[in-house]
């Protein structure tokens, strides 16, 4: 959290680029995590299109800090369900074909050990529903308050509640099956 985020709000909005800088930082990597945990593939690509989306926005912005966390992740939520609009009505891309790749790659070795965390995280989070998934993540991830994931994901806050208890519940089933010895 920005320690003077209305100063830097309004110096965001009279184009100073430090200012932008700060803004950037703050959400950037929790905004990159809630694409990740909605399955886009191009995290990076998607993130920057979300804040190129903010900083043409910020004009028409009003509220508190909160607020504006909300909005920077109303926004995402919205770019994430354009990319699958998109995604869907795209033509299969052309299978690899390693004869033609010139590019070195790490060894098999070093990418599973980089992503044996995030796989165990991403297989937990594949047995929930979407909307469980999504809410769990905005309010983890996303550090936003229930009130405000409802506002982002278009439902009531009871259902927002309720999305949350049944994902908390299905994950607990999972940790505890893991922790008893077979």
């Amino acid at each position: 959290m920005l320690d003077a985020f209305d100063e830097t709000l309004a110096r965001a909005r009279a184009g100073a680029g430090d200012a932008f800088t700060l803004l950037y930082e703050d959400l950037s990597r929790p905004v990159a995590a809630y694409v990740r945990t909605q399955g886009v593939p191009d995290v990076e690509d998607l993130t920057s299109e979300v804040f190129l989306a903010v900083f043409t926005g910020l004009g028409g912005f009003t509220g508190d800090q909160a607020g504006f966390r909300s909005w920077v992740f109303t926004i995402a939520h919205h770019r994430v369900a354009d990319h699958w609009r998109r995604a869907a009505r795209t033509v299969p891309v052309v299978p690899y074909e390693p004869v033609d790749d010139d590019r070195t790659v790490p060894s098999a070795e070093a990418g599973a050990l980089d992503s044996i965390g995030s796989q165990e995280v991403a297989a937990m989070l594949a047995t929930l529903t979407d909307e469980q998934r999504e809410v769990l993540t905005l309010r983890v991830v996303g550090d936003l308050t229930v009130e405000q994931v409802a506002q982002v994901v278009g439902r009531s806050v009871g259902a927002v509640k309720a999305l949350q208890r049944r994902a908390l519940a299905t994950l607990r089933r999972q940790v505890e099956a893991e922790a008893v010895p077979q």
